[in-house]
């Protein structure tokens, strides 16, 4: 969001300076095209009314394509001659009459003796006074921005023959993605998905057309679709060089017949090994010079851009940004030391305000995830990471006395299974059981004690008091059920195998462990009767306490079960398996 705002400011602020570089540069025009020594050479044919601009743009075109091809440059008024477009009397009579020249012969020098004349215009401009702090100032910007520029020009002019590899590399990728996908729909004649395949092809930058051709020169997609289920011509346009090959794929750079400069990839669609079509794209190589020539632009405008800032934001400015910088470096040093409490107070809207406001961010995430290591670690549910950071003085981790509900869920059967198969499996399908459990405990806010093979201890009712925690324990459990059983229908079977018991009563939870290994855990009577009644439970039910059925037997439809005689405790207890949770089923029927 920072990074979006700070990238609209610049924006912002390189169009505001485009448009004043732009007056400015339109004020001195005017100043010195009194006499029109700036115009160039089309501009004044054409003013002049030798050529027109139609003529103009087909003479520009030419000499881009020279340029492109890396061919000798014609001058623009032997180019207007020989194309017949004007005599090279007129064409002189026009220069001479626009620039004050005394040309004779198109063989002339045209260009020196204009740079002369242009000289002559400047020499008689007046020689303002310029104080020496402008002077200085102008001197410092003057190298920045020929620096720049220089360095700017130069990459550019490297990087020409880059774009063009560029422009390859995107119709290479755009023609393999097509003939990797068309085989199939090719095959079943699919007209309908080949041209899904190819719709957005346009969006590509540069990409002009793509096209899809089958053995009998058939076009089956088009980004066209006017040519769609029409007989493939060849190419119309003039050919610049033979055509190559890279691979299997074969590039045709040629001019169309509306002057577009375009490369034509095209490549076989094969499926084993037998030919099944063709798959066309074309490139437009225009585009390449009109990335140059904004990035032209965007380098004057920076330049001029940091030439102000460097000039006048360092004098007024230097002490507003060094202060908070320092307070910034003073921050970096204290987290790099482990204290993850330190703020930078700086009020400021700007970016170094959104850097602040940003660091304090992550200073607060730090020492909350150093909370989080030396307490929970990755076990706990929002509420219980909640809770630690806003009072993490509380002496609560420390141990205590806590009614809760324990749900223990144990794996029917793992023991001989584990044996019998391989090691990657098992542990798959422990995680998927583990996946499902963990989720669902912490949905009706519990956490994961731990994982004790294959068994899971959930805990509901501490450290985050809930008053309907035995409810939301029945809930949990139900709900695991169906979802295992679900997730079985995949094939695991072994995840319809899983028995859940449930018991209420007080525990004692708070840290358990040495100073070298600690874990948050609960321990007491309560944990162990839902670990035996775990046992208990067949495959896909959950067997629950007389106390959990004391708590919520409004809400439940059980099936009481046997006396049973549980380790640990002298007289055998009473236990039920739960068969529906009532309240939530007639929840149910009122919404339908």
């Amino acid at each position: 969001m920072q990074s979006s705002k700070i990238t609209q400011c610049i924006v912002s602020v390189k169009s505001i300076a485009a448009r004043v570089v732009e007056r400015l540069m339109n004020s001195y025009r005017k100043m010195l095209l009194l006499r029109g020594i700036f115009m160039n050479m089309g501009a004044v044919l054409v003013a002049h009314k030798v050529i027109t601009e139609a003529q103009l743009q087909h003479v520009l075109q030419i000499q881009r394509e020279n340029l492109i091809q890396k061919a000798k440059s014609v001058p623009m008024g032997q180019l207007v001659v020989s194309l017949g477009y004007a005599t090279e009397k007129d064409v002189i009579r026009a220069v001479n009459k626009h620039y004050g020249l005394s040309v004779s012969s198109l063989g002339d020098n045209i260009k020196a003796l204009l740079r002369e004349e242009r000289r002559s215009v400047l020499k008689k401009l007046p020689t303002p006074n310029i104080p020496i702090w402008l002077q200085l100032s102008t001197a410092t910007a003057c190298i920045i921005v020929v620096t720049i520029l220089v360095l700017s020009f130069a990459m550019l002019d490297r990087q020409k023959e880059q774009l063009y590899d560029q422009v390859v590399k995107i119709g290479m990728v755009s023609l393999n993605y097509f003939a990797y996908n068309a085989p199939i729909p090719l095959l079943e004649d699919n007209i309908l998905e080949l041209n899904t395949l190819i719709k957005n092809a346009t969006d590509v930058e540069g990409l002009l057309y793509a096209f899809i051709i089958d053995q009998k020169r058939e076009i089956k997609a088009h980004t066209d679709s006017q040519k769609i289920g029409t007989a493939y011509q060849e190419l119309e346009g003039t050919a610049l060089q033979s055509p190559a090959k890279i691979g299997d794929v074969t590039c045709r750079d040629y001019v169309q017949s509306d002057g577009t400069h375009v490369l034509n990839l095209s490549r076989p669609i094969t499926f084993k090994d037998k030919t099944l079509g063709q798959v066309n794209v074309g490139m437009s190589i225009e585009f390449i010079e009109d990335l140059i020539n904004k990035g032209r632009r965007e380098i004057v405008i920076t330049a001029l851009f940091i030439v102000a800032f460097a000039l006048v934001g360092a004098i007024l400015y230097g002490f507003w940004f060094s202060q908070p910088i320092a307070k910034l470096l003073i921050a970096t040093q204290e987290i790099g030391r482990g204290n993850y409490n330190h703020r930078v107070d700086l009020k400021r809207k700007d970016e170094l305000g959104n850097f602040a406001r940003a660091f304090n961010q992550m200073s607060a995430k730090l020492w909350e995830h150093s909370l989080v290591q030396k307490s929970f670690g990755k076990y706990v549910g929002p509420e219980v990471l909640e809770m630690i950071v806003s009072r993490p003085e509380n002496p609560w981790m420390k141990g205590h006395r806590s009614e809760a509900t324990i749900l223990f869920a144990d794996m029917r059967g793992f023991t001989p299974y584990a044996a019998s198969k391989e090691p990657e499996e098992v542990v798959e399908i422990l995680n998927d059981y583990f996946e499902i459990a963990t989720r669902v405990i912490l949905d009706y806010d519990g956490y994961v004690d731990k994982f004790i093979g294959d068994a899971v201890l959930g805990v509901f009712g501490v450290p985050v008091l809930h008053e309907d925690h035995c409810n939301n324990a029945l809930r949990a459990a139900m709900s695991i059920q169906q979802e295992l059983k679900k997730c079985s229908e995949n094939g695991n079977m072994l995840l319809e195998k899983i028995g859940i018991g449930l018991d209420t009563g007080i525990v004692v939870a708070g840290n358990i462990g040495s100073q070298v290994k600690m874990e948050y855990t609960v321990i007491g009577d309560t944990v162990n009767v839902a670990s035996r009644l775990g046992g208990l439970a067949g495959p896909g039910e959950v067997v629950i306490s007389k106390n959990v059925y004391d708590r919520a037997a409004d809400l439940l439809e059980v099936e009481k079960l046997p006396l049973q005689q549980i380790k640990g405790k002298k007289h055998p207890v009473e236990i039920f398996r739960v068969l529906n949770i009532v309240q939530e089923e007639a929840d149910a029927s009122k919404a339908d």
